[in-house]
């Protein structure tokens, strides 16, 4: 996913006539649907997408988030998906395993499939951190991962052409 940067060009560009899937855990819903809202309106309102193009499919969990984009990628037409969820720290080291767990699922979506597949999922150490992330002072990380997708699909239209 992206990071914010100084030098990063200050508009979105158009991702008009891209269609985009977003898979979201539902598990800490607090978190995760808030990504899911940055997300969305960073396609629909800076980026021209309308909302028929942008198709959200609900998850369990994090762990999910993988499978369940590939389902979306085989059986709808789709340019890009966000995946959106949200692990933290708790007293065990659940976090480490599923974390690396869906972060190889997903990168080997992109090589697989060949569409960009990009990993929104936050890796806070406590709940304050994940909401800072979903839109509080760290901005929202969902939005980022939306920014990653159009970004993404104009640069493979750009080396296309």
């Amino acid at each position: 996913m992206a990071t914010q940067h100084s030098d990063k060009p200050t508009k979105l560009p158009s991702a008009t006539g891209f269609r985009f899937g977003i898979v979201v855990s539902d598990w800490n819903e607090t978190v995760t649907h808030a990504l899911l809202a940055g997300a969305t309106e960073t396609l629909c309102v800076h980026a021209g997408v309308p909302p028929s193009d942008v198709i959200v499919k609900h998850v369990p969990g994090s762990f999910e988030l993988p499978l369940a984009a590939q389902w979306l990628a085989e059986n709808s037409f789709v340019d890009a998906i966000i995946c959106l969820g949200c692990v933290v720290t708790g007293e065990t080291r659940h976090d480490h395993y599923i974390n690396s767990a869906v972060a190889q699922g997903i990168m080997q979506l992109n090589l697989k499939l060949g569409i960009p597949f990009i990993f929104g999922v936050l890796t806070p150490q406590t709940q304050q951190q994940a909401l800072d992330r979903a839109g509080g002072k760290h901005g929202n990380k969902g939005s980022e991962a939306a920014e990653t997708a159009v970004r993404m699909l104009v640069l493979r239209k750009e080396m296309s052409t």
